[in-house]
């Protein structure tokens, strides 16, 4: 039996053809195991949570996940926004729609020197500034509103955080 060069072609062609699906089935069954693996072997994720809140406060909580299945994990953070990703740990985020805890504990509206709306961090004076506003035209302001703001307005919740910046804005300098 002679082979022409084409029949040879072909016949080497064929043998190719069997040796890389055999490889491919044997791809499959070993991708299969993997999954299988995966599926008895939990992911542990290291997950950080960010929340952005109304008064530019952010705070991180870290969280260490045991991932049996991503669907589920996904699941459990679709309120969620992925800010980044590497290979054992995600960052989440998040904005709230409140003042932060840090805000309702121990935040105080107050005034600064230069008569700037500030929220401090304990009441007005020598404690840390966390946030500034704009400056207040101490002379339209009536007496009662200048006392309140030297002593201190505490911050207990977002409505009373929202009336506060409502109450002072009409006494705001404008820049002509």
């Amino acid at each position: 039996m002679r082979f022409t060069g084409k029949a040879m072609a072909r016949f080497c062609f064929a043998v190719f053809s069997v040796i890389l699906f055999s490889l491919g089935m044997a791809w499959d069954g070993f991708a299969a195991q993997v999954e299988t693996k995966q599926a008895t072997e939990p992911l542990h994720i290291t997950v950080i949570l960010e929340r952005v809140y109304l008064d530019g406060e952010v705070s991180q909580e870290v969280v260490h996940e045991k991932c049996w299945s991503m669907e589920n994990f996904w699941a459990k953070y679709d309120a969620w926004t992925l800010k980044n990703r590497e290979e054992s740990s995600m960052v989440f985020t998040r904005k709230m729609d409140d003042i932060s805890p840090l805000l309702k504990a121990n935040g105080y509206f107050g005034i600064t020197e230069d008569g700037v709306l500030t929220i401090f961090n304990g009441r007005p004076g020598s404690s840390k500034i966390i946030q500034s506003f704009f400056q207040i035209d101490m002379k339209k302001l009536e007496s009662n509103k200048q006392e309140e703001l030297l002593q201190g307005i505490p911050i207990k919740t977002k409505d009373h955080y929202v009336k506060v910046l409502e109450t002072f804005k009409p006494y705001s300098v404008t820049k002509e």
